[in-house]
């Protein structure tokens, strides 16, 4: 799309010199734009695909497009008013597809207009963010609706936030600026960001997978809410979709656990190592997963090694990538801890958007607490971080 938008002539456009100062700004709008066609289009599509199933007739056309629409802005981080309170948690497995198209646009036009500084480089952020952020709230008024407010600021600074974030890091990938700034910064500085993406990716991956075992333990309880919410194929279809959706927050709270301070469900249900309360939960598939009793499940004593498991990636990753001129084991093993500090951090940002609110009272805060999450993790990774650091290190040097 933004090559073929890159083709067409201008006017008054005589070749590549002759574009105008406003050509880069107006390539980025359109294809930030077609991002957000695209997906609201694939959306209202699944939707349809899903009500169609329904043999007692589903939603209209009208209402499976605003239902995509509702979708659409909790995965850019905005909000909804229900009934029962504000509906405020996004499924990071789409937001993560709607970052992943907004940066694709933002490095398609930078590696096209290819901007001369950072002046210019900010220029096409700032168009992709405030294209973004105009449409979600043409989009929140459309969705709008008796039962069903939407949040227009909280919608319009959460896709403002991803825009830039997603745009940004487009554009940085096709610029000289990432390289310039890293030339500038000690040597065992460069692998810190792999290092710590990795071990990040480690931990969701290890959430997912404890999530996954918790849910397979427990399939006479999904099958029981599939049935309780009707059993139909359009619902099995429409459950597993938006499981599938929720799935890196369930990764998340999953992270909340093996760190230790566990998640909440609301006011009355609390999952965590050192005690389990039960209380009423939405009528979810995926929360199949909670513990049936009590007691404090053998899985959730296991998963206490995901940080140390992530920290030991994150170490490994940082030793394998240093130069030969940065240092030995120990400065690696040093280098090692900041990053599982750093990891901590991340976690305690990823803690932080996966949770949420469903309602007001007892669903009003579901995830595990950030903070406490990334001080656990921090402290359990960085200890991890230095040992994998320096015996990766060590073997590195022979």
């Amino acid at each position: 799309m933004v090559s073929l938008l890159a083709r067409l002539p201008l006017p008054a456009q005589r070749g590549p010199g002759a574009r105008r100062h406003w050509y880069p700004a107006a390539l980025t709008a359109v294809a930030t734009a077609a991002v957000t066609l695209l997906g609201l289009l694939g959306l209202g599509l699944a939707v349809v695909v899903v009500e169609t199933l329904d043999p007692a007739g589903g939603l209209s056309a009208a209402g499976a497009a605003r239902v995509g629409g509702q979708l659409w802005l909790l995965a850019d981080g905005g909000g909804i008013r229900l009934e029962s309170g504000p509906l405020v948690l996004a499924p990071l497995l789409l937001t993560l597809a709607v970052a992943w198209g907004l940066s694709r646009a933002g490095r398609g036009v930078a590696r096209l207009v290819e901007p001369a500084g950072a002046r210019a480089a900010a220029g096409v952020v700032a168009a992709g963010v405030a294209v973004h952020a105009l449409l979600a709230v043409l989009l929140a008024l459309a969705v709008d609706g008796p039962g069903a407010r939407t949040d227009l600021l909280r919608c319009a600074l959460g896709a403002a936030v991803l825009a830039l974030v997603a745009v940004g890091w487009g554009v940085l990938r096709e610029t000289d600026l990432p390289e310039t700034a890293l030339d500038r910064l000690p040597g065992p500085v460069r692998p810190l960001l792999p290092a710590v993406l990795a071990g990040l990716l480690a931990a969701v991956g290890l959430g997912c997978a404890v999530v996954a075992v918790a849910v397979a333990s427990d399939t006479a309880g999904y099958a029981a809410v599939e049935d309780a919410l009707g059993g139909s194929g359009a619902g099995a279809a429409g459950l597993l979709a938006l499981g599938a959706l929720l799935l890196p927050n369930a990764a998340a709270a999953a992270l909340g656990v093996a760190a230790g301070p566990g998640f909440t469900v609301g006011a009355g249900t609390v999952v965590s190592v050192h005690g389990i309360s039960l209380g009423p939960v939405p009528a979810l598939p995926l929360l199949a997963a909670l513990p049936d009793t009590q007691a404090v499940p053998l899985l959730a004593f296991v998963s206490q090694a995901v940080p140390a498991l992530a920290g030991l990636v994150a170490g490994a990753v940082l030793g394998r990538r240093m130069a030969d001129d940065d240092g030995g084991s120990v400065l690696a093993g040093l280098w090692g801890v900041l990053t599982g500090l750093l990891l901590g951090v991340a976690a305690g940002v990823l803690v932080a958007v996966a949770g949420g609110s469903l309602g007001n009272g007892a669903l009003a805060d579901v995830g595990a607490p950030p903070v406490a999450t990334a001080l656990m993790v921090a402290v359990q990774a960085g200890i991890a971080a230095g040992v994998g650091a320096a015996a990766a290190r060590w073997r590195s040097l022979g």
